[in-house]
């Protein structure tokens, strides 16, 4: 008896997966990309496919672990930037304004890690909504990054590329809580 209750569970489930590709590994990524992407115009669904399959998770990811690595790869990045905006700063090429710039950048990307790893303590416990607020929160740092740089007419953007991608990260983490929320 248990043995043909089983059986039947393990059919109907391929049944259910080759019938609604989507739900599984790689098409999750896929479907779930388009969804954020079409949710939000600034979501790119390549980078969004992209992002998630650097992680080698996402191809076994259910879309609860989909949304933790999306949070995931925000807090890489924030640390990557971080990272890269102290080795510029060590370099000394820049004007007084543009190292100002750099600081105020690499005190809101050194803060934004603390707000994306609260998300995640956050998700896990689906408070998408408390989630929601740490990511929009995190998602600050790019923007507020790339206007400072242009209080100053014809200034050198240095971080332009790392904002936008960190903006993508922290885009996509949203638009994954709020599948949820």
């Amino acid at each position: 008896m248990k043995y043909s209750l089983c059986l039947t569970y393990i059919s109907l489930s391929s049944l259910f997966l080759f019938l609604f590709p989507c739900f599984a590994g790689p098409s999750l990524v896929r479907h779930s990309c388009r969804k954020a992407a079409k949710s939000d115009p600034e979501i790119s669904y390549n980078f969004c496919v992209t992002s998630l399959r650097s992680n080698p998770k996402s191809n076994k990811a259910n879309l609860e672990q989909l949304g933790l690595i999306s949070i995931e790869l925000a807090i890489t990045n924030a640390t990557y930037v971080s990272s890269k905006i102290k080795r510029i700063l060590k370099s000394g090429n820049f004007d007084s304004f543009a190292k100002s710039c750099l600081r105020d950048c690499l005190e809101l990307y050194t803060n934004a890690v603390p707000d994306l790893k609260a998300a995640v303590k956050d998700f896990k416990r689906k408070d998408y909504n408390g989630a929601n607020s740490e990511i929009s929160s995190a998602l600050d740092a790019s923007v507020t990054c790339e206007d400072g740089f242009k209080e100053k007419k014809g200034e050198l953007r240095p971080l332009k590329k790392e904002n936008k991608v960190f903006f993508q990260l922290n885009a996509i983490a949203l638009a994954f809580t709020t599948m949820f929320g």
